[in-house]
């Protein structure tokens, strides 16, 4: 298990990644092009990182046919959801917080992607 300190240099370490494609890219490109640029920054860095994780929905007991889809999962413990709209909505958030909660992992990152600064559009959950 990883500590509470090496998650917070673990997430300092995804938002520098993040801001270096926005860096390079800038805002208003499809939330697709930031996920593939987001997992090439994270592996170059060499860290373990995982994109398009199923993520099995369970109902009274029963796994049901449909799974999630989290966007990045940072080594088994961080999950990333990426977004690249107007403004972050009560919806994102409640997502993410789902995420969190159907996976058992403690920490979430949405990043908005479409900010003219990045660190206007990091949001860091924790539950």
């Amino acid at each position: 298990m990883i500590t509470e300190n090496e998650l917070n240099i673990l997430s300092g370490e995804i938002l520098d990644a993040s801001i270096e494609v926005h860096r390079e890219l800038g805002p208003g490109l499809l939330e697709s092009v930031y996920e593939e640029c987001l997992f090439k920054e994270l592996t170059s860095r060499e860290i373990k990182v995982e994109r398009q994780i199923e993520l099995p929905i369970f109902y009274k007991g029963d796994r049901l046919n449909s799974n999630l889809r989290l966007d990045l999962l940072v080594a088994n413990q961080i999950i990333v959801e990426l977004k690249s709209v107007d403004c972050i909505l009560p919806i994102h958030q409640a997502q993410i917080i789902t995420y969190l909660k159907l996976s058992d992992k403690s920490l979430g990152l949405l990043i908005n992607f479409n900010e003219r600064l990045l660190k206007n559009g990091f949001k860091r959950y924790r539950i």
